[in-house]
């Protein structure tokens, strides 16, 4: 069977065992359209048979997220599940402020040392688990916009809309130095890829929903999904999410 699907992964599962049901049910031949990390939840588009060829065209797009921040600590992961490697004193609002225009707009992030990227035929990850120093090249991404929400007990919420190949994770500890501190990301919700809305997802853990997907109209529904997906890759920007 060939099929598209909006799910909504829950923090504690990695990307890929979060397809197992629709693997199970759909197709075996199923893949996602990008990676969340273990600790995050959110939305996460799955692709079988046939639509499988499309994942490059979702993987494209811009993403919305929402993120919690804390200041004070930087972990070796720069998430919850990392040992402390760094304190520092925590910043004013002001100063996360004033340092939050600085990360706006095209920037040069260096991806973390503990990501899925391919050094010399092995994952980054791998690499830094055995005890090895990795020097990661800077990588042009692009901030879209950003709004902060709230700032207390040293916890920064905040929704940040960025291009493909942003790590938030390393926005978290770019952030934090420009505040004179340290930080990483604590959380993480995917709330938007491209035009597609977690609002609109299912949890990947839904059995009786992945079931009632395939007894509608599927083909229809994935086409749906397949052809937003084109119009929006070929949209203007001005008329992208903001």
């Amino acid at each position: 069977m060939d099929a598209i699907l909006l799910l909504n992964k829950k923090s504690g599962i990695t990307s890929f065992s979060c397809l197992n049901n629709v693997k199970k049910i759909i197709n075996k031949k199923t893949g996602h359209c990008g990676t969340l990390d273990k600790f995050a939840s959110g939305l996460i588009i799955s692709c079988s048979g046939k639509y499988t060829k499309s994942v490059p065209l979702f993987t494209g797009f811009d993403k919305i997220y929402n993120a919690k921040i804390k200041f004070g600590e930087e972990t070796d992961t720069l998430d919850p599940e990392g040992k402390v490697i760094f304190k520092a004193e925590i910043p004013s609002l002001k100063k996360i402020e004033e340092s939050l225009t600085k990360l706006a707009g095209k920037i040069i992030q260096i991806p973390p040392v503990y990501s899925a990227i391919h050094v010399g035929g092995k994952r980054s990850y791998q690499i830094a688990r055995s005890g090895n120093e990795i020097k990661h090249e800077g990588r042009e991404v692009f901030i879209y916009s950003y709004k902060l929400i709230s700032y207390e007990n040293a916890l920064l919420n905040i929704i940040l809309h960025v291009s493909k190949g942003t790590y938030i994770r390393s926005y978290a500890r770019d952030l934090g130095l420009l505040c004179g501190s340290r930080a990483y990301l604590s959380g993480l919700v995917r709330t938007q890829i491209g035009p597609f809305s977690l609002l609109n997802a299912i949890d990947y853990d839904d059995v009786t929903a992945i079931n009632e997907s395939i007894h509608k109209d599927i083909d229809l529904y994935s086409e749906d999904l397949l052809s937003k997906a084109k119009k929006y890759a070929i949209s203007e920007p001005e008329n992208r999410i903001n």
